[in-house]
């Protein structure tokens, strides 16, 4: 059976499948975005890999860490369309879905696209906007798509968000809905440079910007046959009931309100794909799903009033259950 299934995506593999070329290309991009973000190698790969899944990311981060330089040295590297709003009250779901505005030279209303038509989109400080311009952006980021005065357009194809949230409660912001929070793939958070890549950053001070010697390694067409590429990863019958099981034990822990939903199950194999796609294998192994499974579960679950008062972290929550549940046996 696991025979057949192979071969049959080998067949469907086109002509042109190089993924040995196509694998150097995102290890390139990584080692670019390593020399712009100091000491963060850890998180530049997960970002490199929610793109290959086709995944949006959040930033859960204070201000001025490099959130917009990170997404700024992506697009460059990749010849993305790349476009940022800063979500301030005032941002209109009209700002990002684009508008119909009269023009005397045609005699009729002309539609002016938005911001999301691009392939890169840093929604900067998310929380800061009111619900219905967040409901705007919740529809083109699921749907990859605006509908506009009754008229659907679809947005550039790849299309990929990152959005950055300062701290719950700080100034001015207000939690972001379930439903949006479950429309991104990974959340991470970037934190402080350690000493001596501060100390990197300090000496460069008043030299040229390492973000603007980004030079272009792939383009949108290349990465969105990389995505098709990461679809074509084996995955295990085993494989697959080993990462239920993880999500069903957020639904089921002592110490969560919610557990994690039906889109973490797939988000998690569509990460474990990428996962197995940029280590050069073509299936997917336990450790590709331990590697993403704090990515993908930890904005996903809710602690309950128990965990608040004994002072349980999301982390020690998700390590619990890393090591509760028995990871299948993959022979030699």
């Amino acid at each position: 059976m696991e025979l057949h299934q192979k071969e049959t995506q080998n067949r469907e593999k086109p002509l042109y499948y190089q993924p040995d070329l196509y694998r150097e290309k995102a290890r390139e991009t990584a080692r670019l975005i390593n020399q712009v973000i100091l000491g963060k190698e850890k998180e530049i790969k997960e970002v490199m890999l929610a793109f290959l899944a086709n995944g949006h990311i959040l930033l859960e981060d204070i201000p001025g860490v490099g959130k917009t330089t990170l997404a700024i040295a992506f697009s460059r590297a990749m010849e993305l369309d790349y476009k940022r709003v800063q979500f301030t009250p005032d941002v209109m779901p009209s700002d990002l879905t684009g508008f119909s505005i009269y023009s005397r030279e045609k005699e009729k209303f002309v539609y002016q696209p938005g911001s999301v038509f691009c392939n890169l989109l840093l929604a900067d400080e998310i929380n800061r906007t009111s619900p219905k311009t967040q409901s705007a952006l919740l529809e083109v980021m699921e749907e990859r798509r605006v509908t506009v005065e009754g008229t659907t357009r679809q947005v550039p194809q790849p299309f990929l968000v990152i959005a950055t949230q300062n701290p719950v409660g700080s100034a001015g912001t207000q939690s972001l809905p379930e439903a949006q929070m479950d429309q991104f793939m990974v959340a991470m958070t970037l934190g402080y440079p350690d000493f001596e890549s501060e100390l990197s950053m300090a000496m460069g001070v008043g030299k040229v910007r390492p973000v603007d010697l980004i030079r272009s390694v792939l383009n949108g067409k290349t990465l969105l046959e990389m995505q098709k590429d990461v679809d074509r990863i084996f995955v295990k019958e085993e494989i697959n009931r080993y990462i239920l099981e993880l999500i069903t034990a957020t639904r089921r822990h002592p110490y969560l309100e919610r557990g994690a939903s039906p889109r973490a199950t797939i988000a998690l194999v569509r990460m474990a794909k990428a996962s197995a796609w940029l280590e050069g294998r073509d299936y997917v192994t336990p450790a590709d799903v331990k590697s993403q499974f704090p990515y993908v579960t930890a904005h996903r679950i809710h602690m309950n009033t128990a965990a608040r008062m004994d002072g349980i972290q999301k982390d020690e929550i998700i390590e619990q259950i890393l090591a509760q549940i028995r990871q299948p046996y993959m022979g030699e």
